[in-house]
């Protein structure tokens, strides 16, 4: 969903490059230079505006986080809350997020997030799903062996769709939620859907996919 157009998103933006990373690209393979240091690197693709980004790089200061979005009134909103914390460990990039490899090398990142992405139900739109055969292959490019999708979502259908994407790519499903507020996970970070969606009593599906250490050709 988008939303309506913020007044001053692109001033904001271009006044912080400490934050906001003005051409990515040229940082492809040198991220841990750019955070001065060699913690992990986990990204959120889709970060909206910026709560659960924010949330786990102030919970796990020894962690690396990117907030990746294109829309630029939400991602001014993300800003505001980062530097509201004054958080060291996080960037974030006015990027599509389908063009991962264009900013970040083979074996570069650790971990993906997927949040509440959008389900595209239609049949023909199933391309565009992020969790798509085509993603997964670009996402298990710039993990490092054994990397892992964390992913998130209040859609069934996309949740089942995802499962099968995921476990047909070769995947090992490390761990299921069908409905995660109701059980014993601890540390969760809400997004603004996710508080949304469960304040009214749906259900919030969960799954951890990891990549086999080798990769895979398809």
């Amino acid at each position: 969903m988008r939303m309506r157009k913020r007044h001053g998103a692109a001033e904001l933006l271009a006044s912080h490059p400490e934050l906001v990373v003005d051409e990515p690209a040229k940082w492809q393979g040198r991220w841990t230079e750019r955070f001065g240091n060699d913690h992990p690197i986990h990204i959120e693709i889709g970060s909206g505006k910026g709560q659960f980004v924010v949330g786990m790089a102030k919970a796990h200061p020894e962690i690396n986080y990117i907030g990746i979005d294109m829309q630029l009134s939400v991602l001014s909103i993300a800003l505001e809350k980062a530097l509201e914390e004054e958080l060291p460990n996080l960037q974030l990039l006015h990027v599509n997020g389908e063009e991962l490899t264009q900013y970040f090398a083979e074996n570069e990142v650790d971990q993906i997030y997927l949040n509440f992405s959008d389900p595209w139900p239609k049949t023909r739109h199933e391309k565009r799903r992020l969790t798509f055969k085509t993603f997964l292959a670009t996402d298990e490019t710039i993990l490092k062996p054994n990397g892992e999708i964390h992913f998130k979502t209040d859609n069934r259908g996309l949740f089942e769709y995802s499962l099968s994407s995921f476990s047909k790519y070769g995947m090992i499903l490390e761990q299921v939620w069908l409905d995660l507020h109701a059980s014993d996970y601890g540390g969760n970070i809400m997004t603004e859907y996710e508080a949304k969606f469960s304040a009214k009593g749906q259900p919030i599906y969960r799954v951890e996919a990891r990549f086999q250490a080798e990769k895979t050709t398809k």
